[in-house]
């Protein structure tokens, strides 16, 4: 059975992005005077909850704040959120998160052979298209077919709802698409789809639960960036590229074990 599309989450996934968000909602927080300031720890934790908005929602009612205090300060949940987007693109623009090794390489390879792009992501439009304009030139957003973001959907990941909405808009059923995530709550988000799924772990879901995923890698590799020895074998080669991506594909819906595919 051949893969007609390969859908990407995009934090973590595409780019290591959640170190530069992390730094944006902290920006934020010295504008609105807060004296908030999430490290790595604490955001590390917070990721478990998808979603900016959310995340935010989310510390605000683990504080030890009066009710009063908290309803505050979810009133302003829009206004960081927003400051936290302005912030982040500026700091996109200047670089400061280069695509992970592969990436354009695997994108490059799937467009040549015809194959359907799309990107199923959490964060908002803009912030997809600042990573992907920055690092893959002004028109990349056309590159894909269906960009879908979390405001277009009623549930975030780990529910299905917008792995859902990207098959639906590419008018594909799920044994034809391929999903790249780097989270635990992305996986299960895919799976629950039907989906596929390569799991290339961040810095931030190192130690997640992925048994689940079809194929785990430290990342997709690039000929200076190789795979590890045991990575290399699992896929057959150096890298994941569309004929590895294929074969692995084809075997898993023949009815192999997803787990000898795991490296």
């Amino acid at each position: 059975m051949s893969i007609e599309a390969l859908i990407f989450d995009l934090d973590g996934t595409l780019a290591d992005t959640e170190e530069t968000h992390r730094q944006a909602f902290n920006y934020a927080f010295v504008r609105f005077d807060l004296r908030w300031e999430w490290s790595k720890s604490t955001y590390r934790e917070l990721l478990h909850t998808s979603g900016g908005k959310e995340r935010l929602t989310h510390f605000i009612e683990s504080m030890p704040a009066s009710p009063a205090e908290k309803a505050r300060l979810h009133r302003l949940v829009p206004a960081i959120h927003a400051a936290k987007a302005e912030l982040y693109t500026e700091l996109i623009a200047d670089g400061r998160c280069p695509l992970r090794p592969g990436v354009r390489r695997l994108l490059g390879e799937a467009l040549g052979a015809g194959l359907e792009l799309a990107i199923a992501s959490t964060t908002s439009s803009a912030n997809v298209h600042a990573l992907l304009t920055r690092h893959l030139g002004s028109g990349a957003a056309r590159w894909f077919s269906s960009i879908v973001c979390g405001d277009l959907v009623a549930e975030k990941k780990p529910a299905p709802d917008i792995y859902l909405l990207v098959l639906s808009t590419l008018g594909l059923p799920a044994k034809y698409c391929v999903a790249f995530e780097d989270s635990a709550n992305g996986l299960r988000a895919a799976k629950s789809a039907g989906l596929f799924t390569v799991v290339t772990a961040s810095q931030w879901t190192t130690g997640d639960d992925f048994d689940d995923a079809d194929l785990a890698l430290s990342c997709l590799g690039d000929p200076d960036h190789p795979l590890s020895g045991v990575e290399a074998a699992a896929v057959g080669g150096p890298c994941l590229g569309l004929a590895q991506l294929r074969h692995l594909h084809a075997a898993a819906m023949a009815g192999a074990p997803s787990n000898e595919a795991r490296a």
